[in-house]
């Protein structure tokens, strides 16, 4: 390819996008009274595409094929460049655009070897999702087939690179990016490891599961120590004193950093695998008496946005809700009869073996029944030389397969490879979705659920008929011995799968007596539930919160569901405030004014983190502080680096509460002492980040929602992809709120008694073009959690209609 100087580049693209681009969209140059007309290859009958205000495609086709065709064809006019990032972080192949820097990125993926797993999983395919698949793919491709250097998106235009075509391949992809976000739970066992040296109940405050903030969703807490559910077991043969070293923990530190990298650049990386709220209550709640649903999916802000809205119509088929680019179909939504809505469970699918490898042949690795080969797999990586030069060079990768899958750590000697449900073709296939859309009610629901293998979600449910309900769905496994949450010796069968959680032993919930559901990622489950499903669950607070607020109004609508949303109530920072006062008011000194101040603020606070907050910095800060000194007395200044613990602020709690001297690192003789050295903490962290002037220490000042496009960042052409930073209501982090903010990906209030009344919108807007209209015209709604009505029936859709195009075969 031909190599520009960097100088010329930059000008010229700044230039040429001043401009507004020529961009081949019918739909947005349509009359609506002659509506426009596009044939193209692929199609067997006419399509007609209306589009809204916001730009949301109203998709309604005469056959199955030519309504995943069309799909495919729209959001690719939106979203191409996005959908070529999302499968090309799957696949490894970001290097060969984005150069060097994301190099270990790909060589992550190429070993995790995800492209070879949905080629297998596709062999398996149902007509039905194939139809839906290559559908998808061929108006993908007839979409990219009309686009020329002019019409390119941006993107293409200033990294100097056209779309492969599209694959079914490439959808299927799509998915396991989910899977890789929401069920990536392998360091934690490197890491839970390390932690086997320390005393039981040292390592039970360290790696809490129980708090009585706990909303259970099925059974109750009763015989904890249930044989059934397994306990986690420490063998010998890979812990001791040997077994972390400097080097070691930087090493898994580094791992996790590059793996963040990758998830957090195209929107879908989840902190600790908490990622979502969701809720559902019976007609005896509501003003309507009919139920309402709402779901609010947490993933870190991106431009564009991880979510594409869509309402798709064909014989026997009316859904709309959002889907990601590239996937076909809607994941979260409703149809004519039923709604759903999902939250990330966060089960432990994924175990690590170590290893053991003979000393004088590499490539052997022991097992019960003596030495074995490994398969190595030879991956070419390609890699672009600069930003100005698209040439590439090849980097070689070999991928080491084990009988348990690839090598995927390798440090001090000790290697470990991965089982993953997401890497296993028979435990996967992708007809969930499709027939999800078509479920008429709670049988149908529940049979499409059957084939449900992405990352196991907690999905609630409701119907026309008043029914509510959840099934958590997903493909967990059952260990021989254990539960993997260390890694087991690779040499022995102990850690086999020998089977999986069966479908009708899932935890399932229809129509409860209480007529209210809530999930927000916390424990689901009591510890009468007999199957393990993971130690690490998240923070309760937001769980909690949304039950109580639920519990305020005997009759809700979808007004006081929207305020909900958009909750800022601390929960667990106004107990920290509280005890914190409690602990350090009658011990102030004479000279502690400002402190004294802050007291008398903590006090008086409403627990809100609004932008306009002067408390909740300050108490964050402490929060973190109190945080950061306790770990790292229990743990020291190496391991302190890798731990992470989602649910490890339930512990906070209690010691803030008890004050247990064996907690209190050595250098304090009272929490008292420990506290106002926090405070000293966020005073100093709070001057470096916004300054010495005390009146700009305010929450919207410390916390900004950043929606971040990966090219943001490139001199001059980097402009058109910024969106200026915006004051957050909300906290993601520690004690969380239920609205955390930038993670909101979208918001849905679905409502069985007038489909046209349900809400539901998106982060920034339809279009990953920044010149279009719908680049961000979605973006006032999210801020002010106002989502606004999606038009459903014929009649409303109609008068929605702003533009319209017809979509015709070639003859």
């Amino acid at each position: 390819m031909k190599k520009f100087p960097a100088i010329f580049l930059l000008l010229f693209s700044f230039v040429f996008f001043l401009e507004e681009p020529t961009v081949t969209r019918s739909a947005e140059q349509t009359n609506l009274d002659q509506p426009g007309t596009k044939t193209l290859t692929g199609l067997r009958d006419r399509v007609t595409i209306r589009r809204d205000e916001r730009g949301i495609p109203y998709i309604e086709a005469k056959n199955e094929e030519d309504l995943y065709f069309a799909q495919g064809y729209v959001t690719a006019s939106d979203r191409l460049w996005q959908m070529d990032l999302l499968r090309r972080t799957e696949r490894g192949e970001l290097a060969e655009v984005l150069g060097g820097a994301a190099l270990e990125q790909d060589k992550q993926h190429r070993t995790l070897g995800l492209t070879q797993v949905v080629d297998a999983e596709l062999t398996r395919a149902t007509p039905s999702a194939r139809v839906a698949l290559e559908g998808y793919a061929r108006g993908v491709n007839a979409y990219i087939a009309s686009l020329d250097s002019k019409t390119m998106p941006p993107e293409f235009q200033i990294l100097q690179y056209k779309p492969k075509p599209w694959t079914p391949a490439d959808s299927v992809l799509v998915g396991k990016l989910f899977a890789e976000a929401l069920s990536n739970t392998w360091r934690l066992d490197i890491i839970r490891a390390a932690l086997a040296a320390l005393p039981a109940e040292k390592r039970a405050g360290l790696m809490p599961e129980i708090s009585p903030l706990d909303v259970l969703v099925v059974g109750e807490d009763s015989g904890y120590k249930s044989k059934k559910r397994g306990s986690l077991r420490i063998q010998p043969s890979i812990t001791g004193d040997d077994f972390w070293s400097r080097d070691m923990v930087l090493a898994i530190a580094r791992d996790e950093e590059v793996a963040a990298q990758a998830l957090a650049r195209v929107g879908v990386y989840a902190e600790g695998l908490a990622a979502s709220n969701n809720w559902v209550v019976s007609g005896k709640h509501t003003a309507s008496g009919k139920p309402l649903l709402a779901n609010d999916p947490h993933l870190p802000a991106s431009a564009p946005s991880i979510w594409y809205m869509v309402h798709l119509s064909a014989p026997g088929l009316r859904v709309a809700g959002v889907t990601a680019p590239g996937a076909p179909g809607v994941i979260i939504g409703h149809n004519d009869r039923i709604a759903w809505g999902m939250t990330n469970v966060g089960p432990d699918v994924q175990d690590l073996y170590e290893e053991k490898f003979d000393p004088d042949n590499p490539k052997r690795y022991l097992t019960p029944v003596g030495w074995r080969y490994v398969d190595v797999r030879r991956e070419q990586i390609k890699v672009r030389k600069g930003f100005t030069d698209s040439a590439t060079d090849t980097v070689a990768l070999d991928v080491n397969m084990t009988r348990h899958g690839p090598i995927v750590f390798e440090k001090a000697g000790k290697r470990y490879a991965l089982r993953w449900t997401a890497l296993d073709p028979m435990l996967n296939n992708a007809d969930s979705v499709y027939l999800l859309n078509r479920a008429r009610n709670w049988k149908e629901f529940s049979k499409a659920l059957e084939s449900f293998t992405a990352p196991t979600q907690n999905i609630v449910y409701t119907d026309t008929a008043g029914h509510i309900g959840y099934h958590a769905a997903g493909v967990i496994p059952i260990r021989k011995t254990g539960d993997g949450s260390i890694p087991y010796d690779g040499s022995t069968d102990e850690g086999n799968w020998d089977q999986f959680i069966p479908f009708d032993k899932l935890p399932v919930l229809y129509d409860p007596p209480s007529g209210i559901i809530v999930t927000a990622n916390q424990r689901i489950v009591g510890t009468s539930y007999p199957y393990f499903l993971t130690h690490s669950w998240a923070q309760p607070y937001r769980a909690r919160r949304i039950l109580d607020l639920l519990n305020q109004k005997p009759k809700l609508t979808t007004d006081d569901f929207r305020r909900i949303q958009g909750d800022v109530y601390s929960l667990g920072n106004v107990w920290f405030a509280h005890e914190v006062s409690k602990i350090l008011r009658p011990r102030l000194k004479t000279d502690e004014a400002k402190l004294a101040q802050l007291m008398d603020a903590f006090d008086r606070w409403d627990g809100l983190v609004t932008a306009e907050s002067t408390v909740a910095p300050m108490l964050a800060q402490m929060r973190s502080a109190f945080r950061s000194r306790i770990l790292t007395a229990a743990l020291g200044d190496e391991l302190v680096k890798i731990y992470q613990w989602p649910n490890f602020d339930t512990t906070i709690d209690r010691l803030i509460a008890e004050q247990p001297k064996d907690w209190l690192p050595k250098e304090f003789i009272s929490y008292a002492d420990l506290l106002r050295a926090c405070y000293d903490d966020a005073r100093k962290s709070l001057t470096k980040s916004l300054g010495e002037d005390e009146s700009k220490w305010i929450w919207g000042e410390m916390v900004k929602v950043n929606f971040r496009h990966p090219l943001a960042a490139a001199p001059l052409i980097g402009l058109q992809f910024t969106i200026p930073p915006i004051p957050q209501n909300g906290s993601g982090g520690l004690a969380a709120t239920v609205n955390v903010g930038a993670n909101v990906s979208m918001r849905l209030i679905a409502d069985p008694s007038n489909w046209d009344q349900t809400q539901h919108g998106i982060t920034l807007g339809e279009s990953g073009v920044p010149t279009s209209p719908h680049w961000k015209d979605q973006l006032a709604d999210w801020r002010a959690v106002t989502p606004r009505p999606f038009p459903f029936s014929e009649a409303a859709v109609a008068k929605a209609t702003v533009e319209t195009v017809v979509l015709t075969p070639v003859k």
